[in-house]
C-alpha cells in the first residue's frame, strides 16, 4: 500500500523571484498594503458612480473574480454623493479617484472611502490644498495615493525636463508626497504611470531607491486586451523581480474583469499568489498527433471557476507530452487517435481522443474533491 498526498506543495515552500522591497504598511479598508501583505489586485469600475445600483453590481462582478480593491470615479457632485452608498455596501474597499476639483477629494474621506486617489498634475492649486487634506484624511484614517500619470504632468515639470521622463515622474511624486510630510502625514502610496513600459520601469526604479513608501504598479493606457497584457506582464515582471509593487491594476481596453484576470495571473505566474488551475499545453507543432487547440481549449472551459491549486497537461505528442503530463497532478499525453492519462505521475488508463476532455474533467473534479477532503483533516486516499 502507497500513500499518494494530494494537492500541489503548500504555498509557503514555493520559490519566488526576489525578496519585497521593505515599504511602510498601510490599511486600505480590510485590505493591507505593503511589504509585510500579499500583492494586492485593483481595477476600476466604468459605469457611471453616481448611477449606485450599476456600479455596485459591477463591484459585485469585480469581487467575485479576485479583485481585491476597486476605484471608482468622481468627476461630479452627483457622484461624489453617490460615494456613500457606495463605500458602504461594497464587499472591498473602495477608493475615490479625484481629478480636478479639490473639494471632491473632502467629499470622498467624508463619505467613507478606503482610500483616495489624488492626480496632483490637474487638480486645481492642489499644493495649497495639502494641510486641509492631510488633516482631514489624518481624522478619518484615510489613505492617500498620489498618482501621477505621464499624461498629466504638473506644466512646472514638462518645462523642467521637456516630457514626462521618468525623473518628472519621480521628481513630481516625490514633491508631492514631501508636502503630506511636513503635515505629518505618512499613509502614501503612489503611482507614477505612463504608457511606455520601459519608461514606468525605470520611474519605479528611481523610486524605490529615494521612498519607503507602497507603490501600485500600472502601465496607463495600455492598450486594448492583448497588447495591455503584454506590456503589463513585462513590466510588472521585471518590476516584482526586483521585489518593487505593492498593488498592482491591468489597465485594458476590455472589461475590468478581465483586467483582474490577467493581473491575478500574473502573480500566480510569479508564485506571489498561490496557483490555482493552471494549463500546461503544447505549442504550435508539426509533431502534434490530436488537435491540440481543441482539447486546452474545452479542458479549460470545463475547469474555469475550480479553486483547487491543480496543473493540468494537455499533451499533444510523444516528444515531450509522457514527461510533461507525469509533472502534473493530472495529464494527458496523446498519439495516434488516444490519449494517455496521468494522475500523479502514473497512467491510470489509456482513452479515445474523442473522450479525453470528459476523462480530464472527471480525474480533475475527483482530485478536486479529494484535496478538499484531505484539507478538511480526512484520511488521504491510498492506491494499490
Amino acid at each position: 500500500m502507497t500513500t499518494v498526498p494530494l494537492g500541489t506543495p503548500s504555498f509557503a515552500s514555493t520559490p519566488v523571484l526576489a525578496p519585497r522591497r521593505r515599504t511602510r504598511q498601510l490599511q486600505v479598508g480590510r485590505i493591507g498594503v505593503g511589504s509585510h501583505h500579499e500583492v494586492s489586485v485593483q481595477s476600476m469600475t466604468t459605469t457611471l458612480t453616481s448611477d449606485v445600483d450599476a456600479t455596485l453590481q459591477q463591484i459585485a462582478e469585480l469581487t467575485a473574480a479576485g479583485c481585491d480593491i476597486v476605484r471608482v470615479a468622481c468627476p461630479s457632485q452627483d457622484d461624489a454623493n453617490a460615494l456613500p452608498a457606495i463605500a458602504h455596501k461594497s464587499q472591498i474597499p473602495v477608493i475615490a479617484d479625484i481629478h480636478f476639483q479639490p473639494k471632491y477629494v473632502f467629499a470622498a474621506i467624508e463619505a467613507g472611502c478606503a482610500a483616495v486617489r489624488v492626480n496632483p498634475g490637474n487638480i486645481r492649486k492642489f499644493d495649497d490644498k495639502v494641510k486641509e487634506i492631510a488633516a482631514a484624511a489624518k481624522d478619518h484614517g484615510t489613505p492617500i495615493r498620489i498618482g501621477v500619470n505621464a499624461g498629466s504632468l504638473d506644466p512646472r515639470l514638462l518645462e523642467k525636463y521637456g516630457k514626462a521622463t521618468p525623473e518628472a515622474l519621480v521628481e513630481s511624486a516625490l514633491w508631492e508626497a514631501s508636502l503630506f510630510a511636513e503635515h505629518d502625514f505618512h499613509d502614501i502610496k503612489i503611482s507614477v504611470k505612463h504608457h511606455d513600459p520601459v519608461v514606468m520601469i525605470r520611474a519605479y526604479e528611481l523610486l524605490a531607491e529615494q521612498c519607503d513608501y507602497p507603490l501600485h504598479l500600472g502601465v496607463t493606457e495600455a492598450g486594448p486586451a492583448f497588447q495591455g497584457t503584454i506590456k503589463s506582464a513585462v513590466a510588472f515582471g521585471t518590476l516584482l523581480r526586483q521585489g518593487i509593487g505593492d498593488t498592482i491594476r491591468v489597465s485594458l481596453s476590455a472589461p475590468p474583469v478581465e483586467e483582474v484576470k490577467v493581473g491575478i495571473q500574473i502573480l500566480q505566474s510569479l508564485n506571489l499568489r498561490p496557483r490555482k488551475l493552471e494549463i500546461v499545453s503544447c505549442p504550435s507543432c508539426g509533431r502534434a498527433q490530436v488537435d491540440v487547440y481543441t482539447l486546452a481549449e474545452q479542458v479549460t472551459a470545463g475547469l474555469e471557476g475550480m479553486e483547487v491549486p491543480l496543473r493540468v497537461a494537455v499533451m499533444g505528442c510523444v516528444v515531450n507530452g509522457p514527461g510533461e503530463a507525469r509533472e502534473a497532478d493530472l495529464g494527458v499525453a496523446s498519439g495516434n487517435g488516444k490519449g494517455q492519462i496521468f494522475v500523479k505521475g502514473k497512467v491510470i488508463k489509456t482513452v479515445p481522443e474523442h473522450q479525453i476532455v470528459e476523462t480530464l474533467i472527471e480525474e480533475a473534479m475527483r482530485l478536486a474533491e479529494d484535496t478538499d477532503s484531505e484539507e478538511r483533516g480526512s484520511p488521504r486516499v491510498s492506491v494499490s
